[in-house]
This record gives structure tokens, sequence and C-alpha cells, in this order.
């Protein structure tokens, strides 16, 4: 056996937080000291300065991504009776916010190349119930702005984007979460912009969505024991803002790096693709923030993609598989109604796909080291 000479980590967060560990802690150490540990100053200065910088008038942090659907479809005016265009290739985190809003996911099949929702399909999709569409950014692309503008527009449809795996990512001129009613973030530690746990945040540039979503983030009160609707108790804790906020700046400079280690990915696996190993398509070009790296073995490939995924870890490279069961299969939603083949290009892509090692200061070396295993396949 051909051993790796190097170990390849999936994801090494500490070349992120080295260099600006000595900020981070003095961040933290701020809010401490003002005690404003719940919707306090910290919070409020990094809601406004992610959502600048997203392209967006409002931020509203919140506990999670998923929270951040949930409330943020409620905010839009979907409830219970609406449905809701998802892609089924997507975290079940997407499907899960539709129902906790009152509405009814109707999944909708992927395009193989990049993964990404089927905009045909999803038309075809579309009942007299249907009041929006959720596209997923999904693994740091985003799904065409224009054609979501024209299929929105055309079937008189919202658009909510879940944009937790697409922090400032950029297609046609629109960035990750200006381009419907609202947009979705997550915070999650591993994300291209993570928190030192979880955390979301909803962005928006429509003022009575940001305050509707104040006020059911909060128990459902726009102010202090004053409730007008029943909400929940979901807010982004200061100290998790602080954090975000020293890491924002740096931001843009992390996902130039994930982007090039994409480029560099794509050249290497060139010669791949004749033997059934194939990135998946980036139609963003610079825009494309990489926040994994996803290949597919397809049935040329002499071993299947979880004996691939073996055979790297037995030489050190850590990879992932986002996601191995598609929404339609779990357990959880088997009430959708939904059985095996009605997804056919999802169900094909969750055994397929194989996520290698990717984050900012992965390095040249590391990646050839990747791609030169795989080519032993």
């Amino acid at each position: 056996m051909i051993v790796s000479s190097q170990t390849v980590p999936f994801v090494d967060l500490t070349l992120q937080h080295q260099p600006i560990q000595a900020d981070i802690e003095q961040a933290i150490a701020a809010v401490v000291q003002r005690g404003d540990f719940i919707l306090g100053k910290t919070l409020k200065e990094f809601e406004a300065e992610f959502a600048e910088a997203s392209g967006a008038k409002y931020g509203v942090g919140v506990a999670s991504g998923t929270d951040a659907i949930a409330l943020g479809l409620q905010a839009c005016g979907i409830t219970q009776g609406d449905d809701v265009l998802v892609p089924a290739n997507t975290f079940i985190a997407t499907v899960m916010g539709v129902i906790q809003a009152g509405a009814t996911p109707i999944l909708v099949d992927c395009d193989p190349h990049t993964a990404l929702i089927d905009l045909n399909l999803a038309a075809k999709a579309i009942t007299p119930r249907t009041k929006a569409i959720l596209p997923v950014h999904l693994y740091g692309q985003m799904v065409s702005p224009t054609a979501l503008l024209d299929f929105a527009q055309a079937h008189n449809l919202i658009i909510f984007e879940d944009a937790a795996q697409a922090h400032l990512a950029q297609r046609e001129g629109y960035k990750a979460g200006s381009v419907g009613m609202a947009a979705a973030f997550s915070f999650y530690p591993s994300k291209n912009l993570g928190a030192f746990g979880n955390g979301g945040m909803l962005i928006t540039s429509n003022e009575e969505v940001a305050q509707r979503v104040h006020t059911l983030r909060n128990y459902g009160a726009p102010r202090k024991y004053y409730h007008t609707e029943v909400g929940k108790n979901s807010r982004l804790d200061t100290l998790q803002a602080a954090i975000l906020q020293v890491k924002l700046p740096h931001l843009s400079q992390w996902n130039q790096l994930r982007n090039q280690a994409g480029q560099i990915y794509d050249q290497g696996l060139k010669l791949g693709e004749d033997k059934g190993i194939i990135p998946i398509k980036n139609l963003s070009q610079e825009g494309h923030v990489y926040h994994l790296y996803v290949i597919r073995i397809n049935k040329g490939v002499s071993m299947s993609r979880d004996q691939v995924q073996a055979f790297l870890g037995e030489r050190g490279i850590q990879t992932g598989i986002h996601y191995p069961i598609p929404c339609h299969l779990q357990p959880a939603y088997k009430s959708l109604g939904y059985q095996l083949g009605d997804f056919p290009q999802a169900e094909i892509l969750c055994e397929q796909i194989l996520s290698l090692p990717m984050y900012p200061g992965i390095t040249r070396e590391q990646i050839t080291c990747v791609v030169e295993q795989l080519s032993l396949i």
C-alpha cells in the first residue's frame, strides 16, 4: 500500500484563529466587562455589519441557521397551508425550517453537474398553494440570481435564500442574501464565517420583515413583557457576535483562499474526469466561496465512493459526505409522501459525492497529495 507522506485534515480552524486570537480574546473580555450577554451592543453592531457586507439593509441574529429559515419564512408571510419549493439535495435543516414555519416543503430534484436546484423541474412542481421558492446556495455556490428572479416573477413567488454555506458568495453581480425578500445564514463553527458554537442570522432589506423577526426571536415581544405573537427564544449570544465581528473583516480573504484552493483542485483533477472522478461544476468563477469542495465518484471508477473514502482515510486524508441520505428518504419525513425514485439525480449524488479537504490555508502541497492519491484509484 502506498501511504501518503502527510496527513491532510478535512478542516483546520486553527489556521484562521491563531493570527487573530488576541483580538478575539479582547472582544470576549469587553463583553464580559459590560455584562450585556443577551441582545447586547456588539450584537447590534455585528448585525448591521454583516447585513451591509452581504448587500442587505438589516440583520437579525438568531440561535441557528434553522431558526433563521423558520422565523424568516414566518416574517415573510409564509404560514400553514402554504407550499414552499425546496431542493431535495440539501441539509435537512432547510426542510425542517419550512415545516417549523407551518408550511409544506415541496421537494425538487437537482442539476447533477452543480448539485443546485433545477428550476425547470421546480416549475413543474408548482401547486396552487405555492407561495415561495427556497433555493440553497449549496457548497458555497449561488443558484443563478437572474434565473431565480425571472422564475419568481413568472410564477409570482417569494424568494427566500438558504445561504448557510455561502457567506459573501457572488454570482452575476449579486451577493448571497441580496437576491430575495430575505435570506438565512448559519454561523456553525465550520462555516466560512463560524462562531465558537451555534448561531445564525436573517438578513433582509425589508424593514417589516426585519422587525417581525426581531419580535419572533424574543418570545414574540416587540418590547419587554409585551407579547404580540407566539415567538420563541432564539437569539444570537453577544459573545458569539463579538467573535464573529472580529472574524468578519477577514472573511473576504479567507474566501479568496478557498476559491484559489478550488482552482488548484480543478486543475489537478482534470485528468481524473476520464476515469470518473468529476468535481461539482463551478459556474460562478471567483464568486464561488467553496464552503466545501465536492467531487463525484461515478460508475467509471473501479471503486465505490465509500471504498474511495476508506482508501484516502488509510492514507491520512480526511473526507466527508454532504449528504449521504437525501431529504425525501429520511425516516423523520416519511409523512411528506415521497419515496425512492422520486428524485433520481439527488439519489445518485448521495451515492457518488465526496467532500475533499477544504479550508483557508490548505496548501498546494496538501491538495497535490490528495490529487495524487486519487490518481492511484
